[in-house]
């Protein structure tokens, strides 16, 4: 099993707090010769700070692509899953555009990114939105490798989709090749690992350059951002799943979630939904009453799916980060980002802090300044661990519900 980084989340808070100290340090006290500090905010700030989003952006591509190819390539029978998966699939997308637009919705509404002046500037010409006609036309690429080259994600994920259900039929002929995309996915979720543990020095050099540039104002913005996303995952957890529960199930709301109790605590813990896989199945087929057929196959795809928290994240980071640097996003631009926001959300590795490599795209996407995702790691930690925890609380909710779908949940177990 991967093993995450010891003591991640204090190192990471440790290197926010040096980043604030120190940036704070040069920005409030003129003690060093202008020259010098303007080396030290170029060579060590600045250089660290992008080295780090280089990393994470190094990784997008290959990531989602082997996420999916090996998750899609491993099904048994898809045609005794047919219409498991569909349900399944539709569920969780349902849920993960609801999350981002509730988190556009509030986002617009409190704007947790205005009243500061930044001195990020917006790029001279911001690229234009595209329609919906070319949204939908770029998911069909002519040329894959050029979509891989510019991080088209939707051409990736369709691309990855075919390959993955080719390499399911076929596999039989090639002396089960998806065994070595298994691997490689493997070996890509380790170098997410390795890499995210650069992220308190990485968080440091970040957080330093926005003290330097901006001072300490930035995170009182900073503060309003953490707490209307706390809000949304708590909102979307409870209410969210709640009703589809009732509107589909008609089950206990107060029986699901005292049973969920422990997943949850779990989830929040590790931080992560691949970990927490066996810990979710045995409460779903031993607690909830689902049937092993439909759980064995919708908890780890919701691993890789279902990620309702980073979404409800990637949206409110854009809103925060577009009107933190004074650009107006359009309706359809927040359009795109639903739509982005639910693709990244599947190609997300189950690990910790895996979501803030996919944001990247979506700041890409809109022009928006790379450089102020330091003040989304700064405080991301503790809030993955409750993303996680919405996450796999949402798979055992579309767990049951395709499983009563489908007559395959034993109600008498639930309700013990």
């Amino acid at each position: 099993m991967i093993e995450t980084p010891k003591n991640l989340t204090k190192n990471i808070l440790l290197g926010m707090f040096l980043g604030f100290v120190v940036g704070a340090i040069f920005y409030y006290v003129d003690f060093l010769p202008e020259p010098l500090t303007s080396f030290l905010e170029i060579y060590i700030f600045s250089l660290g700070g992008s080295i780090f989003i280089n990393l994470l952006k190094m990784l997008i591509i290959p990531l989602v692509f082997f996420s999916l190819v090996s998750g899609i390539s491993s099904l048994t029978s898809m045609k005794s899953l047919g219409n498991i998966t569909l349900k399944t699939v539709t569920l969780y997308l349902s849920t993960t555009a609801i999350a981002v637009s509730l988190s556009l919705m509030i986002g617009s509404i409190f704007k947790p990114g205005s009243g500061y002046s930044s001195n990020i500037a917006p790029p001279d010409k911001l690229p234009e939105g595209q329609g919906i006609y070319e949204t939908i036309l770029g998911v069909f690429p002519s040329n894959i490798i050029e979509a891989m080259a510019q991080n088209q994600m939707l051409a990736v994920v369709f691309f990855s989709i075919l390959f993955g259900m080719a390499l399911n039929k076929t596999n039989h002929l090639t002396g089960n090749f998806s065994n070595a995309f298994e691997k490689l996915n493997t070996v890509f979720m380790q170098l997410v690992i390795m890499i995210i543990s650069f992220a308190p020095i990485g968080v440091f050099c970040l957080i330093g350059k926005f003290v330097i540039t901006d001072g300490l104002d930035i995170f009182q913005e900073a503060f309003k951002y953490v707490v209307l996303l706390i809000s949304v995952l708590i909102f979307h957890a409870l209410v969210t799943y709640s009703l589809f529960l009732k509107i589909f199930t008609n089950l206990s709301i107060t029986t699901f979630y005292k049973k969920m109790k422990e997943v949850a605590i779990f989830a929040f813990s590790t931080s992560s939904s691949a970990a927490t896989i066996p810990v979710t199945l045995k409460t779903v087929q031993n607690d909830l009453g689902v049937n092993k057929n439909v759980s064995s196959f919708v908890i780890p795809v919701g691993a890789t799916i279902n990620m309702d928290g980073t979404a409800i994240m990637q949206g409110m980071a854009t809103v925060f980060i577009a009107q933190m640097s004074g650009i107006d996003l359009t309706l359809i631009q927040y359009i795109q980002v639903v739509i982005l926001a639910v693709v990244t959300s599947i190609g997300t590795a189950a690990v910790p802090s895996a979501g803030t490599i996919t944001l990247v795209i979506i700041l890409q996407q809109f022009g928006l300044p790379l450089e102020a995702i330091g003040i989304i790691l700064a405080v991301d930690r503790i809030l993955d661990m409750i993303r996680t925890s919405v996450n796999v609380t949402g798979d055992a909710a579309i767990a049951c519900i395709v499983a009563d779908s489908e007559n395959l949940l034993d109600k008498n177990i639930f309700k013990k």
